[in-house]
């Protein structure tokens, strides 16, 4: 019970203040840790698909096709990493909240159009990245056991960091600043 309580208690902080959640981490073993990270690039490329369908701007489309083509590389090097270890994903609260949080994002994007659209889905990029990359520094390395997933997890954190400043400046060009 008080696993899950830590669990519900670091999804909350993991989308609205992700700094905070530090204290509040569940435990995941590496199995866990391989299904929160796929859940999390699968959920960025859902987004992406949205965009690709959603939007006529240049700029979003060329990050939407980013996003979909660098976490479907990193989904499949986790995935060969998995086959390679042994390890099969593991479903837990933390992918599980992911995913319906995700559904709730997924239904807010497809009722907007236009500009409007073009700047909920860069305002949710930007969010998810700043999330993602500090639950990928704070939760997932630190949990993880195996070296390989360990290395594979660090050598993402970059990428994300490129991704979260390609989606601030879409933001930003969307905003008029």
């Amino acid at each position: 019970m008080k696993k899950l309580k830590n669990t519900i208690l670091w999804v909350a902080c993991f989308f609205a203040v992700p700094t905070v959640f530090a204290q509040s981490n569940p435990e995941l073993s590496d199995p866990e840790v391989a299904s929160v990270a796929v859940v999390a690039n699968q959920i960025d490329v859902s987004y992406a698909e949205i965009a690709k369908k959603k939007s006529k701007n240049v700029e979003v489309l060329k990050f939407a096709e980013t996003m979909m083509n660098d976490h479907n590389a990193v989904i499949g090097q986790a995935v060969a990493l998995a086959k390679k270890l042994g390890v099969t994903p593991k479903d837990n609260p933390v992918s599980q909240q992911l995913l319906a949080d995700a559904v709730t994002t997924k239904k807010s994007l497809n009722s907007k159009s236009g500009k409007a659209f073009d700047i909920a889905y860069a305002d949710n990029e930007v969010a998810y990245h700043k999330a993602v990359i500090s639950a990928v520094e704070d939760l997932l390395i630190p949990q993880t056991d195996n070296a390989e997933l360990k290395d594979l997890l660090t050598s993402v954190v970059p990428v994300l960091k490129t991704h979260l400043g390609h989606a601030e400046m879409v933001q930003k060009m969307l905003n008029g600043k």
